[in-house]
């Protein structure tokens, strides 16, 4: 497990640097000028929120718009965008074959409040991090107390090295709500036997690494009805419907000194789907594990919540229960990585600001889920 310095890991450097190239039409029902605007080209952060793009993107638009307030927000395919979902994970959940540019449609009138939540701009996704943040150091201290301590000031630099992605400015405050690493039993091992290692996986104040059982996950279920073998050819997600959100922690252990790997996670994430353990397999194009039962839509609805390396490579994840459901892909931070990676690696390196760490899963399964 790399070590985390004043300026991150390498890791963690790509994430704050990966951003999404957007071609934003204006929808034409809000066209009032001929000829129509042409498309606005920009480059979004992975790790932000489309609703931060609104005030970059009006001047593209300001003077076709028709009279009234403006209240931005975008859709995929017609499917409205949830604005509290960082962009990286909508991209990584709604585009199974990466598009680029990722062409999306933006509007500033018609809100659709059946369908999202309202929306004020900066200041609700900044108010949406900080509570996702709350809930994470719930979830890893047992209490929230370090979140709701912060200063302004700190709090505000905090959002701000967000907004620039900044991310040794992220590091140095986030560092005073001491959430620190995640070392399971494995790594500390390792680590008690490499000394260069067991530096790497110090805490700033030098006490040492620190061990966190639980690990907060947004989990993102995408059913899809039709098989498909390229993934250019998965269907379009006509409704949020099709996707279960979930809340779930993962408690990070090993068995024997083992490693708990990102498999040990998936198999725990989703409980329902998994009954026996999921075992890798070296062969991937032909990978079919047998494993429990079918994903309980009730326990789904339950845990649904709407508003709370060397070791990678490219691949399709494929694994089978015997009633026909098939996990197609598995992607965090636009990797599709290898079921067998340390998950304390995964961790510590792919999550995003707020100490969540998001998995987007597609699994082909014979009847739809809903919500």
């Amino acid at each position: 497990m790399g070590g985390k310095g004043a300026g991150g890991t390498e890791a963690q450097k790509y994430v704050w640097e990966g951003a999404i190239p957007l071609q934003i039409h204006l929808h034409e029902s809000e066209v009032t000028t001929l000829p129509s605007p042409p498309p606005a080209l920009i480059l979004a952060p992975r790790i932000g929120y489309l609703p931060l793009l609104g005030t970059k993107i009006k001047p593209f638009f300001s003077n076709s718009l028709p009279p009234g307030v403006d209240t931005v927000w975008f859709e995929y395919k017609g499917l409205p965008l949830k604005w509290y979902i960082p962009t990286g994970v909508l991209f990584d959940l709604l585009c199974a074959e990466p598009e680029r540019p990722w062409n999306l449609t933006v509007h500033f009138r018609g809100y659709p409040g059946n369908i999202l939540t309202p929306c004020e701009g900066e200041d609700s996704a900044k108010w949406s991090f900080i509570n996702s943040l709350k809930e994470a150091a719930y979830v890893i201290n047992g209490n929230c107390k370090n979140v709701m301590n912060m200063s302004q000031p700190d709090q505000l630099e905090l959002w701000r090295s967000i907004m620039d992605g900044n991310l040794e400015a992220y590091l140095r405050i986030s560092s005073k709500l001491k959430l620190g690493l995640v070392v399971d039993d494995f790594s500390i091992q390792l680590s008690s036997s490499s000394p260069k290692s067991l530096e790497s996986t110090q805490n700033a104040d030098g006490t040492g690494p620190a061990k966190i059982g639980r690990i907060p996950v947004r989990l993102y279920v995408r059913t899809i009805n039709e098989d498909f073998d390229d993934l250019q050819d998965a269907p379009a997600v006509e409704s949020w419907d099709k996707i279960s959100y979930i809340n779930r922690p993962v408690e990070i252990h090993g068995d024997g000194g083992k490693c708990f790997t990102l498999c040990d996670a998936i198999t725990k994430l989703l409980r329902e789907l998994f009954g026996e353990k999921l075992l890798p397999k070296d062969d991937v194009s032909g990978e079919e594990v047998e494993v429990g039962q079918r994903l309980s839509l009730e326990e789904t609805k339950k845990s649904s919540m709407e508003q709370s390396g060397e070791m990678l490579n490219e691949r399709i994840v494929s694994c089978s229960v015997s009633d026909g459901a098939v996990i197609k892909l598995i992607r965090i931070q636009g990797i599709e990585p290898k079921m067998e990676i340390p998950f304390a690696w995964v961790v510590n390196n792919l999550m995003n600001p707020e100490y969540f760490l998001h998995i987007c899963v597609y699994v082909k399964i014979q009847e739809p889920i809903t919500i």
